[in-house]
């Protein structure tokens, strides 16, 4: 038992070194693994956002090689990030708004270039695969070149739907690929559309169900098989939860059989969560991520990351491979080029220092030590509804444990014939590994 390590944070400290002594109190609520199994981890992440770059750039130098340490190097005690996220184009969170050609009626995209990417974003990401060679990466559009939509605009609009244009789509997807492959930049997967549900004064484009299952059967399907290309084609980035959506997406792209068979999974974000519990029942065996952390109002106060807490609990439990958050590293204020403020991991001060929000140390109690490999043990008894828990391949166990209550509480924990008593400290996060 000496070898049992105990972290917790709460609203006034944070990842606590706690040292396990049993707990000796007649009031115990009750936990344990069941002996089942669930998903494998492929690992947690967050997104290589342009005003992320510009954020670490105001730092002296020896800061900004140490945030890049926290959130990647995989020997350094931070968050061993290895699952990431890219835009392909503008962003939300962009320093400006552009795309890769911008070349009206060039359907051979003879003029596609990254060069908009070369300021900030290919420097932060060449910067992670320096200390995480083995990063997982998916890329996804905001908006399309603007003279493929209707409106000729970034925010707002729909893809042009015809032949021509959609063939010309699937080839700018083709091209990108390729383009950051010469770069070193493997990318795993492409997803078609960022939250194709709305229509933003941010880059954006709404796509029916109909759409997508045509586009990826038709176009963009058929042309890597013809290319070669092996990053996989994923539907997302879901941000709706509605069941008449879960059926006219989800279900209808996984029951046709030329889109389903070039789908290789699917990624939810923001109301997305709302279809996981039909997901899970419906179509357990597709493999599914979340994509984007819902990013708070830019204070990074205590209660939104204990919300933050219960969104990767609820993912990870109805099997998300991957759990992925936005913005890494902001300016302070966490304001975005179309005026709306967010939250961040990490905060970069205007006196030109910085600090990890309790966001950070969210993310760590998770990415800190369930390794990728690891496997989702299923839980049962009265505290299983504040906890999840995982085995790595090595066979050390972690169990994450939130005690959402004003007073501490004691937890008793099974696993494999012995029991662990735990007191919970109030209103805490907990990550404890056997």
């Amino acid at each position: 038992m000496n070898n049992i390590k105990w972290f917790s944070t709460t609203e006034n400290e944070f990842w606590k070194e706690i040292e396990y002594k049993p707990a000796d109190n007649a009031n115990k609520s009750t936990l344990g693994t069941t002996g089942e199994t669930d998903q494998t981890i492929d690992g947690f992440g967050g997104c290589f956002n342009e005003l992320g770059e510009i954020a670490l750039e105001k730092l002296p130098e020896s800061d900004r090689e140490k945030i890049l340490d926290l959130l990647f190097k995989p020997d350094e005690d931070g968050l061993r990030f290895s699952y990431c996220r890219t835009p392909m184009g503008a962003s939300d969170y962009g320093e400006r708004w552009y795309s890769y050609n911008e070349t009206e009626g060039d359907y051979a995209m003879e003029h596609f270039s990254i060069d908009g990417d070369r300021k900030y974003l290919l420097p932060f990401i060449k910067s992670a695969l320096k200390r995480q060679p083995n990063m997982k990466m998916f890329a996804s559009p905001w908006s399309p070149p603007t003279w493929m939509k209707f409106p000729k605009a970034y925010n707002f609009g729909t893809l042009n739907w015809d032949e021509k244009n959609l063939k010309a789509y699937a080839l700018y997807f083709a091209k990108y690929i390729e383009a950051y492959k010469n770069e070193g930049i493997r990318i795993d997967q492409v997803h078609i559309q960022n939250e194709p549900f709305s229509d933003q004064k941010f880059p954006s484009c709404k796509w029916t169900g109909e759409q997508f299952i045509e586009f990826i059967g038709d176009y963009i399907g058929p042309l890597f098989e013809k290319m070669g290309i092996d990053t996989d084609i994923f539907l997302g980035t879901l941000n709706n939860g509605e069941t008449r959506s879960f059926y006219s997406y989800v279900s209808a792209l996984l029951h046709d059989p030329k889109a389903s068979k070039y789908t290789k999974g699917m990624a939810f974000q923001w109301a997305g969560k709302n279809m996981m519990p039909l997901m899970k029942e419906t179509f357990p065996e597709v493999y599914t991520i979340q994509s984007e952390n819902e990013c708070g109002d830019g204070w990074n106060a205590w209660g939104n990351a204990v919300y933050v807490y219960t969104l990767m609990r609820h993912y990870l439990t109805y099997g998300v491979r991957a759990y992925v958050y936005w913005n890494m590293v902001l300016s302070e204020g966490g304001m975005s080029t179309w005026g709306w403020r967010q939250n961040t991991m990490i905060t970069v001060e205007d006196d030109g220092t910085y600090k990890l929000n309790p966001e950070f140390y969210i993310m760590k109690h998770f990415s800190r030590y369930v390794a990728p490999g690891a496997v989702r043990l299923k839980l049962a008894g009265h505290w299983t509804a504040n906890s999840i828990a995982f085995r790595n391949t090595d066979g050390s166990v972690v169990l994450i444990a939130q005690n959402p209550f004003k007073k501490a509480q004691t937890v008793e924990f099974t696993h494999e014939e012995k029991t662990y008593s735990f007191e919970l400290p109030a209103d805490s996060i907990n990550t404890i590994i056997l």
